[in-house]
This record gives structure tokens, C-alpha cells and sequence, in this order.
């Protein structure tokens, strides 16, 4: 497990997506969170998106809820192979915003990178739908890939960024306590793993982070939670017993206010022996893969995840 950036210099790129983020994202950290405000906001500029996610050469399929799916998209490299990677990917937005459309530009990265596939279902939202809204649907959505789309589980990784790396968790712990068949591996970009918001990088980094203050968090978990307990491991993966999981990949900025929700899930995953690889960057605003077209370091953490991904599937 390593926290050591995989290149310590600072691209001039990261630096000016770094105030970008910033200037658009910081003057609403301490503001009340109004979930359909940020829906309306979180997909904008829709034409930049859009062009990240065109130049990758991913093609997008919308697929309806049926058969159990819960309806969302399919995002795959042309022409892939019958044994490439099968990425159930889990969109982040702190379980209130984003969907599968606002996540295209960086699914198609990976799976460019991959030359595999992505599902990415169209989870419930709180408030509306608090948990365990988000994780059942994840659930049928993996049982959807195993039953209806016949993939075996040793070639699906579940991914995800954000809540959507916690949902990722989650789900990792919810397949185990189900006796279903585990996937070959795990990542998460960022993940959001302690709603109980208890790190001390909430405070340490309240004002480095591009995106997010302390306050923020606390306040946006509460429509996720709602009167649920914070530390039941399905909400916060954080408290969960980690033994039985697959292989881990973790990344997360040095900058951000969940730095310790990314660095201790890690460190409790190595704990029980799990297999992790813990990378932390400097400098880069969360999720900063969403960047891929125009940052290094998005392209370095995501050529990452590749390395990681391939070596865990099968050998044809």
C-alpha cells in the first residue's frame, strides 16, 4: 500500500483546473445544500462534457430499467472483446445529484483504457429516496450482470468516485454478507466512505479543498442517512469488516476534505487482509479523473486503474 504520488512535480494543467473548480465550487461550501439546485448545476458546461466524453471513442447506449436493471447506461469500447473487463460503475454526486450523463466523459476514459465495458445504473436519489435506496439498486444491478447478462464475476470490477466509491464499498460488503460470487476487484476515486463525518482531514483541509468545506459534507450526508445510523457499514463502509473482499484500488487528492475517508478505509481494508493499493495526489481537486482530456494527473491515475484492472482478470 503506497500513498506516495506516482509523479511528486505539479502539471501547469492541475493548477489551473484546481482554481477553475474552485472558483466555481467554493462559494457554495458553506451554503444550505438545495439537491435540486445542484442537480440543475452538476452537468454543467454540458458542452465541454460532452466533447471529453466524444474524444475518448466510447459509444453510449441508454438501457431502460427491466429485468431487474434500474435503468442507466452502457458505455463501450468498440469492438471488445467477449473477455474484456465489465465495469459496474457507480456515479458519484453525494447521493443526492449526478447521473450516468454527467459521469460519460470519465466512464469512457476508463473503458477506452480498458477496452471493456461499463454499466452504469441510474441509482435512486435522496432526499427522496434516503437509504438503502442507492444500494439496492446497486444490488439488482449486479445481479443483473450475473443472471440476465451471463458475465462471470471474475470479470467484473465494481468502480465508482465519490459517493459512488462508497456506494462501491457498500455494495463489495452487502455481495459477501449475500453469499453472492465476488467480482474480481474494486476501485474508488475518492470514495466517500464515513458519513458520520468523523475524519480529521473535514477540518485539516476544510480550506486546501477546491471543492468542498468540512461543513459541507456534514450537511449533505443527512439526506443520504436520514434517520438511519451514520456508521451502519452499508452507509458508511468505513465501520465494515473488510475480510473476504477482492483486491482495492484507492485515490484520492492530498487537497480534500475526504483524504481520510479514502486513506482509513485503506488502511482497515489492509488490516483485515485485503490486497490494496493506496495512492494519494497532490494538488488535484476530487475526482479530478473526471478531467482525463486536459489533466496528467487524470490520465496517470486512470492508466492506474488500468494496470490494476487488467492484472486481476482472467488469463484467456
Amino acid at each position: 500500500m503506497s500513498t506516495v504520488p506516482s509523479d511528486p512535480l505539479i502539471s501547469w494543467q492541475s493548477r489551473i483546473v484546481h482554481l477553475l473548480v474552485r472558483a466555481r465550487m467554493r462559494p457554495h461550501a458553506y451554503e444550505p445544500i438545495d439537491p435540486v439546485r445542484v442537480r440543475r448545476e452538476m452537468g454543467k458546461p454540458r458542452a465541454a462534457r460532452r466533447w471529453m466524453a466524444r474524444s475518448t471513442g466510447a459509444t453510449m447506449e441508454r438501457r431502460d430499467a427491466g429485468h431487474g436493471w434500474p435503468g442507466g447506461e452502457v458505455v463501450s469500447w468498440p469492438g471488445y472483446e467477449p473477455g474484456a473487463p465489465v465495469l459496474l460503475y457507480l456515479h458519484g454526486g453525494g447521493y443526492i445529484a449526478c447521473s450516468p450523463e454527467t459521469h460519460r466523459s470519465l466512464v469512457s476514459s476508463l473503458v477506452r483504457r480498458v477496452r471493456g465495458r461499463a454499466f452504469v445504473p441510474r441509482y435512486r436519489l435522496a432526499p427522496e429516496h434516503p437509504f438503502p435506496a442507492a444500494l439496492d439498486d446497486a444490488l439488482a444491478a449486479y445481479r443483473y450482470l450475473l443472471e440476465v447478462e451471463r458475465i462471470a464475476p471474475g470479470q467484473i470490477v465494481i468502480a465508482g468516485d465519490s459517493a459512488g466509491g462508497g456506494l462501491a464499498l457498500a455494495l463489495a460488503l452487502a455481495i459477501r454478507d449475500a453469499h453472492w460470487p465476488n467480482p474480481a476487484a474494486l476501485v474508488a476515486f475518492c470514495p466517500w466512505t464515513d458519513l458520520a463525518a468523523t475524519g480529521a482531514s473535514l477540518e485539516e483541509n476544510s480550506e486546501r479543498c477546491a471543492m468542498f468545506a468540512g461543513e459541507t459534507i456534514r450537511r449533505a450526508a443527512r439526506f443520504y442517512v436520514g434517520d438511519a445510523d451514520a456508521t451502519l457499514p452499508l452507509i458508511s463502509p468505513l465501520y465494515g469488516d473488510f475480510r473476504g473482499l477482492p483486491p482495492m484500488l484507492v485515490h484520492a487528492s492530498e487537497d480534500e476534505v475526504l483524504r481520510d475517508d479514502a486513506v482509513r478505509v485503506a488502511e482497515a481494508a489492509r488490516q483485515a487482509g485485503v490486497d490494496v493499493e493506496l495512492q494519494l495526489w497532490p494538488h488535484v481537486p476530487h475526482v479530478w479523473q473526471a478531467f482525463a482530456a486536459v489533466l496528467p494527473e487524470a490520465r496517470a491515475s486512470l492508466a492506474a486503474a488500468t494496470r490494476f484492472v487488467l492484472a486481476r482478470m482472467p488469463r484467456p
